[in-house]
């Protein structure tokens, strides 16, 4: 069965020093975090690639990546495409401040790849680095679904995810077994001296967090556009919320309009949040070259799909 890896990548990454954080270099040959991505998902049997972006910054993301992914994938007979984030896609009738400039979240974004999506896909944050358990978990699922409200997210470990530079903001799992039953958009999770908090809270170090890697159906795209129009119409305020896909997953399950299951992995996630983090996703990434996860040119290890 064919299956789609939907890349979120319109972030204005505010937090990496006012630069474009999705195209910061840390490969031993100026590899962005989602090369790996790309390797990993094409390793694992994805067969198609959907960058979500935004107009503004589409000259350096094909100057950075977009050409060259696109030759690599040719190669391997892996199809790109493009779709465009855009504040003004908003379903007629409904109108915003004209002042916002704030994006509307990722539920928006899968959304501005609707027309693009004819198959079960796979969604994850450009910035993020998952490991390769992940993609093959979330690929196997997907070509072995058959229900179209089911669903599968990967289930990172909270203290795989922390970052020292900073407050994370996590989808913090409520599970029975290996099913999801809520997740809770959880904003400004630190490492503590006992474990980890989000303000007051303290949180389990061994929780299941999401990272917004998603296992979807087709049939989950009209499901949300669906609840971005309901969004739109009960916006407490204009010009700050957000239309976040964990808040939408969690919603419907807890309608028991789906089920979500969690895909555990124990792989350590990491990314540039901060312009601090740089250095340490670097070195992550050598390590793992060095120990030969990944070969130093990176994507000559991957076959063509037939």
């Amino acid at each position: 069965m064919k299956t789609t890896l939907v890349i979120m990548a319109a972030g204005l990454g505010s937090r990496f020093g006012g630069g474009i954080k999705q195209l910061a270099p840390v490969g031993p040959g100026g590899e962005i975090i989602m090369d790996y991505s790309v390797h990993d998902a094409i390793e694992a049997g994805f067969d198609r690639i959907i960058f979500i972006i935004r107009r503004d910054i589409e000259a350096d993301f094909r100057a950075m990546i977009g050409d060259r992914i696109e030759a690599v994938c040719a190669k391997l007979g892996v199809e790109v495409a493009y779709a465009y984030q855009s504040i003004d896609d908003i379903p007629e009738g409904r109108a915003l401040p004209a002042e916002r400039t704030k994006p509307l979240g990722t539920g928006h974004a899968v959304l501005a790849a609707r027309r693009l999506i004819d198959s079960p896909f796979a969604v994850i944050n450009a910035d993020d680095y998952y490991g390769k358990r992940a993609y093959r978990l979330l690929h196997d699922y997907l070509a072995a679904n058959t229900e179209p409200n089911a669903y599968a997210m990967a289930g990172f470990i909270l203290k795989n995810t922390l970052s020292e530079n900073g407050g994370v903001t996590r989808g913090v799992c409520k599970t029975q077994g290996d099913m999801l039953m809520d997740v809770v958009e959880t904003k400004n999770i630190v490492p503590t001296a006992t474990g980890a908090a989000a303000g007051d809270v303290p949180l389990d170090l061994n929780a299941h967090v999401s990272m917004n890697m998603w296992a979807l159906t087709r049939e989950f795209v009209p499901m949300l556009e669906k609840g971005f129009d309901e969004f739109l119409a009960g916006m407490a305020d204009p010009m700050k919320d957000e239309y976040l896909l964990p808040v939408f997953i969690g919603g419907l399950l807890r309608k028991g309009a789906v089920t979500v299951k969690v895909m555990e992995t124990t792989d350590r996630w990491f990314g540039v949040t901060y312009k601090e983090d740089q250095a340490g996703v670097v070195a992550s990434i050598r390590a793992l070259v060095d120990s030969g996860v990944y070969a130093a040119d990176l994507y000559s290890d991957l076959a063509a799909h037939k």
